[in-house]
This record gives structure tokens, sequence and C-alpha cells, in this order.
């Protein structure tokens, strides 16, 4: 037990009470220091990383019930992230074998910071700006869900200072783009960087890229791939090249400076398809007017011949979600999982499910996939274009795209195929991944998680349907890491044209050259081969290649191929795009706000319950149209990454973890039966198996924390607090008293 006595020149007047247990003895703090410099942990750098600050004598604290422990080592900071260096070396086994090459377990990237707290005589407090006065203890809560807790009692004082200052300041002051650790890394490995292969990701900078996907999806019938906005002389947030109707004459989009252009994103193979604009500024004159409702009503007279006359407008600025909506749900669910200790953990677990209900995350998440499958059953069962409108139409509308075409087209739920989907949608279609990451500390109001919302909705469908899809849970949860890794530029610019103009070589020490970044897509900078074999699903069922006769009937023109029997629609000629529906889209795209008026939202929930529930009354077909389950036990917590931090939440021997474990030496085992039999094994068959099963553990060292964590020895705390039998009241009484129903739900 460390004493009174023993001094630190951050903890302020007052010592604070001998509650510490380290693994050095006090006796042991100044005389080892030497020792420690010898057996001293390395820092790795990164090329064109930089030493900023450091203190010694720190101690990295293990939050257990009421005790805590800690192992001694060293605090830096560098332009890239903060390091803690312990002394002790990690023993044998410790650590889990699916290991990041860039952060490791006791790194955090300055763009991984979410808050910094400061305890002060046992008070916590926010730390920002100029201190008057430095922590005992400092606690960072980052925006993958870690805690750490890092003691300074023992620490220099000007150390405590300049560790503390240095870390604020690089975490928490505004910053300029040119200043990210994204430049100075590119600059350092310039010439000693290779350019990787992606894969057969598309990235959509090319305007062959676009043509392929119409190709692809059989688009270019009725769409074009233009070049108007190259060297973005029309407008900056669009992409230099792009999609749009064939009739529409490229200089209409110079004409409204890419506002109120219907944009493809994707075509279904019955013809119908998804579009999205971007709303006219609301301040417009009728002349203006009249000549956007002319060229919207020229544009779709031309496209949507018999039998795709109808065409159905999603405004989702005014009948969906808000940003605001999605910011404050997630601040709350977040708080769900950054704990502090294990008491605090046990504290709240008797009122989780009611703070979970209370976030309204979880509803946010089945009110995205609800739409999504509303714009489905337009594009499938109506045989109806949908054009979705947003006032940028880079949020949302990235969202709901994305979502319909992974439920809809088998190919985006390949790797390869979401990871061109993510570059279509999010990338070039605009997404302001700088501004709602908030990687410039400028504005906390416009952060907000759209792009993780999506990640987790697309969770819920890999959930619920593993053999459709060719990567796992495991691929999303580092995906989401990889928002805060400033070495990719795929989540660091808020368009293509900020991106192109920001990696000209100005003001960096290589002007000569543009910087060539590395996109998050090449997995091996990250992970070894071993370790990405959990990021490729085993049971996914692979679509049956077809022989020569077969191919020869499948290049036919467009038809009306529906995934479900054709119902008998009740859809006015009135309802067309071309007719009544036009002056309202036009005084809908102003801002009025009268959606409700044209939505005719009695139809479309018949609609919707019927080609929903006749979905999910079948079978499944892992290459056709994909619907998730909606109702509320069904959309869950994705406990893999909001809860593998935690051990006390873990599941001994079980979570998907150790189904993967165990389905994986299935197969492998069937893989030598075959070969012991003389069998030949079908292409692919056990693939996945024979590569990734000496990656995994003993089966008794998995839990529901894998690959993240190896097996933790859980917490002895009591399922029910104390404090939850206090707030049930006296004991007397219980068997008289009346059962209060709580609706737990399923998580």
């Amino acid at each position: 037990m460390l004493g009174k006595g023993v001094g630190g020149g951050g903890g302020g007047s007052r010592a604070p009470k001998p509650s510490f247990v380290s693994y050095v003895r006090p006796e042991e703090i100044h005389t080892n220091e030497k020792e420690a410099a010898e057996k001293e942990v390395t820092l790795h750098l990164l090329p064109g990383e930089q030493l900023l600050c450091e203190a010694s004598t720190v101690l990295k604290c293990v939050q257990e019930d009421s005790c805590q422990r800690g192992v001694c080592g060293k605090l830096v900071c560098t332009d890239f992230k903060i390091a803690f260096l312990g002394d002790e070396p990690a023993l044998e086994g410790d650590e889990t074998q699916f290991k990041n090459k860039i952060v490791g377990a006791n790194d955090i990237t300055l763009h991984c910071v979410d808050q910094i707290y400061g305890v002060f005589d046992e008070k916590k407090k926010t730390l920002f700006g100029q201190l008057k006065r430095y922590p005992e203890k400092l606690i960072i809560h980052c925006k993958d869900l870690r805690v750490f807790h890092f003691c300074l009692r023992y620490t220099k004082e000007e150390e405590v200072k300049r560790i503390v200052s240095g870390i604020i300041h690089h975490t928490q002051s505004p910053k300029r783009l040119k200043r990210l650790f994204l430049f100075s890394y590119a600059a350092a490995a310039h010439s000693s960087t290779p350019a990787s292969p992606q894969k057969h990701t598309v990235m959509f900078d090319t305007l062959e890229d676009w043509r392929g996907e119409l190709e692809r999806t059989r688009g270019n019938m009725k769409y074009k791939a233009v070049s108007v906005n190259e060297g973005y002389r029309v407008c900056e947030r669009l992409p230099a090249y792009f999609a749009v109707p064939a009739p529409l004459p490229e200089d209409s989009v110079s004409r409204f400076q890419g506002h109120g252009v219907p944009i493809w994103c994707w075509s279904y193979h019955n013809g119908c398809a998804l579009l999205k604009m971007s709303a006219l500024p609301k301040e417009q004159d009728e002349a203006v007017l009249q000549t956007h409702r002319s060229f919207l009503d020229g544009v779709y007279r031309v496209i949507h011949r018999p039998p795709y006359e109808m065409v159905r407008t999603e405004d989702l600025s005014s009948n969906f979600l808000s940003l605001p909506d999605i910011q404050t749900a997630y601040s709350k669910f977040k708080q769900l999982f950054l704990i502090d200790n294990s008491a605090e953990f046990w504290d709240t677990d008797i009122k989780w499910f009611s703070l979970l209900e209370s976030s309204s995350w979880l509803d946010i998440i089945r009110r995205c996939l609800k739409k999504a499958i509303e714009v489905a059953e337009c594009l499938d069962a109506q045989s109806t274009n949908v054009l979705l409108v947003e006032e940028n139409a880079s949020d949302l509308c990235c969202l709901v795209s994305s979502l319909v075409q992974v439920m809809m087209d088998p190919h985006c739920r390949t790797r390869a195929g979401f990871q061109s989907l993510v570059q279509k949608e999010w990338v070039a279609g605009g997404h302001c991944f700088l501004d709602r990451c908030n990687h410039l500390r400028q504005s906390d109001k416009e952060e907000v998680p759209v792009f993780l919302l999506f990640l987790d909705c697309v969770w819920q469908l890999v959930r619920q349907h593993p053999p459709a899809f060719e990567f796992t849970e495991t691929y999303l949860t580092v995906l989401s890491d990889s928002l805060y890794i400033p070495i990719f530029s795929t989540f660091f610019f808020n368009s293509p044209h900020q991106k192109e103009t920001s990696t000209g070589g100005e003001g960096l020490d290589v002007p000569s050259a543009p910087l060539h970044l590395l996109t998050v897509w090449d997995w091996s900078v990250q992970f070894e081969p071993e370790a990405q074999t959990l990021l490729q699903n085993p049971l996914y069922v692979e679509k049956p290649k077809l022989d020569k006769s077969q191919r020869k009937g499948t290049h036919l023109k467009h038809q009306r191929q529906l995934s479900l029997p054709l119902t008998q629609s009740k859809s006015s000629p009135k309802r067309g795009f071309f007719r009544e529906e036009t002056d309202h889209l036009i005084k809908n795209l102003l801002g009025k706000r009268i959606s409700k008026l044209i939505n005719y939202s009695d139809e479309l929930q018949d609609n919707f319950r019927e080609f929903y529930d006749s979905w999910h009354s079948r079978a499944p077909d892992y290459h056709g149209l994909l619907l998730p389950h909606v109702e509320g036990p069904e959309v869950r917590v994705w406990a893999q990454r909001y809860l593998r931090w935690i051990p006390e939440a873990q599941i001994p021997g079980g979570g998907a973890g150790a189904l993967a474990s165990s389905l994986l030496g299935v197969m492998e085992e069937v893989r030598r039966l075959q070969e012991r039999v003389g069998e030949r094994p079908q292409p692919g068959a056990g693939a996945g198996a024979g590569a990734g099963t000496p990656g995994l553990p003993r089966s008794a060292r998995l839990s529901s924390l894998f690959p993240f964590a190896l097996l933790q020895r859980p917490s002895a705390k009591p399922l029910l607090p104390t404090s939850g039998w206090k707030a049930l009241g006296g004991e007397d009484d219980l068997a008289t008293r009346e059962d209060e129903f709580v609706d737990l739900g399923e998580v």
C-alpha cells in the first residue's frame, strides 16, 4: 500500500487517501529509475512522427472493484499518438495475435481522444485550456470506447505539467488541415511506401470507374457518366466524375451548380434506379423555379417510359432523421460503455436497459433499416424509381442509398464490393468526414457519427444473415476504428476536391510532386496475413458460377424480375412525377416542408407490411434481396464494438469468437477428412479454415471479447449489487409486494 508520505509533484497540496496498490514498492520508485531506463521499452515512431513530450514514473491503472492496481512506465505524446511504455514486458501468451501494426494496445491516436478528465482530491473534472492546477490522475475517454487511467502521483511536477499540457493542447485545441499527421506521414514515407494494390476495390476517381459500374448494374441504358465537373470547375462538393440521366444536357449541371440535378446511385435488375439530389437554395425567384420545373419534367419524360413512369421522392431532410437527433442519441448511448471502474459498471447494471432505451440509439437504427426497406419495396415490388433528396445529399442520402444497395445487391456484400460502395457513396459522394469526425476540433456541433450509424445498420444485417456476407463483424469493427487513424486518407477529407487541393505539396517538404496517401483498404498496413483471416467470413456462401450455356440466357434486356409475387398496386395515375407532384416537389425542395401531404403514408405502410411479411415468410436467397428483421428484440447492441473493452461484460467461452473458432475447427476437420478419403475438395472449401485456425488460441481462452482480448478474470462482484437491493426497499415486504414488469428486451 502506498502511503501518504510518498510524494509527487502533480498531486496538489493535499495527498489523497492511500488507496492505490502498485506492482512497484514506494522505496523502489526512485532507486530503480536507472534500471528502468536501461530496460525501457523502445518507442517505435512512424515515418514523420515526432516526440513532443514525455513523463516517467507514470502508473497505468487497472481498475478492478474498489482497489486499483497499476503498471509503472513512461507516458509519451507524439504528433500522432499518446503511448504508454510499461517497464515490465507482457507475459508470453497474454496478448491476442490480432494486433494492429500501427496502433498498439496502449496507444491512443490524437484523433481518437474524446474527453480528458483530471482527478483532484478524488474529484473528477473535465480538462481543457490552460490549467492553474494539475491533476494527480489523468483519465482519457477514447472514441473507440476505451478508457485509460494514468496516475501521476509519483511523477515529477515539471513532467506532470509538460505531459498534461501537451496532451490537452494536441488533442483539444483547433487544428489546421495541413497540420494533421496525415501529411507528415505521407511526406516522410513518400519515397519508401509503394502504392499497394486495392484488391479490386473501385475508387471511383476516374470516368472508367463510373462507366464500369453503370455496365455492371446495366444502368448504362438510361444513364451516362459525365466529366463536366473535371477539375471541379462546376461544383467543389461533387466528384470530378459521376453519372446522370442520359438525356440530361451537361450544361444543366453548370447552370444549377450541381444543385437540383438528379445524380445516379445504382440501378436494379428490373430497370428501376436509385438517385439522389441536393436541394436548391431556399431563396429562389419564380424564374429559377420555372426553369428548374421545366428541366426536371423534360428529363424524366424521356427517361421513364412505361412501365417505369413512377418516381417516388424521399425528402430525407424533412420526413426522416435529423443530424442533431443522431448526435444526441449517440452521446447518450456511448456513456453506457465509457466505464471508469468495475464498481461503476455494477452500479449502473441494474438500470442498464432503461438507459439504453432512453438513448434512442437502437430506435434510430430501426428507423434507418425501415426507411431502406421502404425504398427497396418501391424499387422491387412497385417498379418505381426513387429519388432521395437532402440539403447537400451528403449525409442521410449516403446512409440510405448505401443500405439499400447492401440489401439489394449481393456484390455489395463482398469485401471488394462493400469497399467500392463506401468509396462511391461516401468518399466520392462528398460525405464530410473531416467535420463529422471532428478531426480538426473546430466545431463539436458538426460531429455526428453518420458513418458509424451506417456500419451499425450493416452489422444488424451481418448478424441476422451471416452466410450472405463475405466479411465478418470484426471487419466492420476495425473499419470503425480506422476512422481515427490519420495515416489513411479515406476518412480525413470533406470531399474529393479538398483532398486533391490539399495533397498538391504546397507548404510541405516535398513540394515538387503531389503526395500519395494511403487508403484504408490496404489491410496489410494494419494487420498481418494471419490476423486478416479474421476479417474473412468462412461461412460465406459464394454465388455458383454459370457455365457457358447458362450465361447466354442472362444477357437480356431489362425485364420485370421481382423478388416477390406481383401484388395489386393501388397507385393512382395522378401520382406521377410529371403531373401534379412536380409542383409539390419543387416547393418541397425549397424547404416549405409539405412532404406529409404527398407521402400517402397509409398506402406505403400497407405495402411495406405486405412486402416485409411476404419476404420473411420464405427462405432467404443470399444472392438476392436481403431484408433485416426490424422488430424490437431483433435490433441489438453491437456487442463486439461497444463491449469489447469491459471485462465484466464478457461471456467466458462464448460469443461470436468462440463460435467462429468452433466453425473453423469443423471446417478444417472436414477438409482433412476429404483429403484422407481421396476426395477433391470444392474450390474455396476450407480456404479460410486452413489459414485461420492456427491463429486462434485455445478455446478455453476465448470469450466474447475475442479477438480484441483473450479471456480475462471476471470480477467477483455479485450480479445484483448492494445498491440495487437498497433501491428495491426493505426486504420484509418483498413476498407480499406485487411484481413489477420490466421489459429487458434482448441485447
